[in-house]
Parts: structure tokens; sequence; C-alpha cells
């Protein structure tokens, strides 16, 4: 079975000449297959847990879902060599009926790695997605107190980087409650977990809210906020120029350097209430 952690035994070494051999936990880093009615979609390296959140969102990113109700199941299916127990690392997903299959045009067709959400994506039309929901209308204001204390709240649920130090995360924030945390070797991994799970909530779109990153403020995941209807994005590290330029365009506050003393505000900043 797929595992969040692993132990393993390795030699820590000093500049003074000292050697320890000691126990240490690594952060697992596996290989998801995710099909859609038994056809291979992607293939991702991720941190494995909350798997079907990481799949929903993941859907929702690429715009092949937007409720909970669009997904009739989602499965562990049985690898074929693996005399019939079940594959962790593969996971079907059956559409409702009346909701068409994904275009070919989207498929993966190498794997996904975990610094990389956009890698394997069939053509150059096929990165930019179209979002649902009107990003750029949404009204939400924040004091600017309430972000810079966001990286350290984020920072203190994060059990898994506890154990490791080998993790990124993402947390959303709804009013004053950080309602869902999530972890994964990828920051795109992370960010889809937590929309997946606003997904199989019923909480899209994300009107109102603020998404936590541990990174920086990449092209995709400004992209996955608006696919949730998410108007601010904030980032311990910098954003991209296409973050921005994105940000910009979609109505996405993206916010970088937030170090929790100060911050900087690249695109829509009367979101933000000094």
């Amino acid at each position: 079975m797929a595992r969040v952690t692993r132990p393993w035994r390795v030699t820590r070494l000093g500049r003074d000449g000292s050697t320890r051999v000691r126990a240490d936990v690594l952060a697992g880093e596996e290989p998801l297959e995710i099909r859609v009615a038994g056809r291979s979609f992607t293939v991702t390296m991720r941190t494995p847990g909350h798997d079907f959140e990481l799949v929903a969102g993941f859907l929702v990113s690429e715009g092949v879902v937007t409720g909970r109700e669009q997904i009739r199941s989602m499965d562990y299916r049985s690898g074929i060599a693996a005399g019939g127990e079940r594959d962790y690392n593969v996971v079907d997903v059956r559409l409702a009926e009346g909701v068409p299959l994904p275009d070919t045009t989207m498929e993966r067709h190498v794997y996904t790695s975990s610094s990389c959400g956009v890698c394997g994506t069939a053509s150059i039309e096929a990165v930019r997605k179209t979002s649902p929901y009107a990003v750029s209308r949404d009204s939400l204001t924040v004091p600017l107190e309430v972000l810079l204390g966001l990286p350290e709240r984020l920072r203190s649920e994060q059990q898994v980087f506890d154990r490791t130090g080998g993790v990124h995360a993402a947390g959303l924030l709804v009013g004053d409650e950080l309602v869902c945390v999530r972890e994964d070797v990828g920051r795109h991994n992370a960010v889809d977990k937590v929309v997946g799970w606003a997904l199989l909530e019923g909480r899209l779109p994300l009107a109102g809210s603020v998404l936590q990153v541990s990174g920086r403020a990449s092209f995709e995941l400004v992209q996955k906020a608006a696919m949730a209807g998410i108007p601010v994005l904030s980032a311990v590290s910098a954003p991209s120029a296409l973050a921005v330029e994105l940000g910009d365009e979609l109505g996405v506050t993206v916010i970088g350097f937030n170090r929790g003393e100060t911050l900087n505000v690249y695109s829509h900043p009367d979101r933000v209430v000094p």
C-alpha cells in the first residue's frame, strides 16, 4: 500500500569529522495514474494520501468537472498482475451521465512530475483553461494583518513537513478559519487536494477565500485558483511574470514574498486592506 512517509537509515557527516548513523523519515513520492471511464488521463507523482481529493481537484483544474454531482464514483482499481489486490496508485473516475468525457487533446501523454502541474499537456492551447467563475467580480477584502499571519498559521499545520522537511503545503482561509490544509511533494498537488476537498464538500466556487501556499506563485497555481473561484493567492516566495499577468487578466490578487512582516501585492491590490 502507498505510504505518506518512509523510514530510512542515513549517515550524517560533520565538518569536524564526526560520523553518525541514524534513522530518518522521508516524504513518500509515488506515481498516481488517473483514469477517466477506464481510460488513462494522466500519471502524476504525488505523496500518497487524500488521493480522491487530489483527483477531484485535478479534474476541476482541467475543466472536466465543476460540481460534486458530476462525479459518479472514484475507486482504486485492481492491478493487472496484482493477483486481485487493489492498486492504490491507480484511481478510476466515473463521471455522471451526461457529463462529457475529457477531450483526447487534454490527455497528458507523459507523466506529470512533482514539480510541474502542466508538464505533459498535449498542446499549448490545452495549457490555458477558462474558469467558469467570474473571479474579477469577487468583492472580498482581507486585512493586511490576516494575510501576514497566514504563513505561520499554515506552517503550524504541516504535520508531514515536521517529520520529513520535504513537502509543500496549501491552506484555504474562509473568513477567519483555515478550513483545509493539505501537504504534498508537489506544490500543484497540494493545491489540487485543497480544491478537491472543496469540490467533494460541495463548496465550489470558493468565493471570498484566500489560498496560501508554501512555495512560489506560478502560472499553474494562479490558474488553479481561478478555476476554483478563489480570488486571492498568497505565496511565501516569488511569483513568475506569467503568473502575475494571468492574475491581472483573470482578476486574481497575486501576493508574493509573504514572510510575516511584509508582502508584495502584484495584481488587484484593492483587496488588501492596510
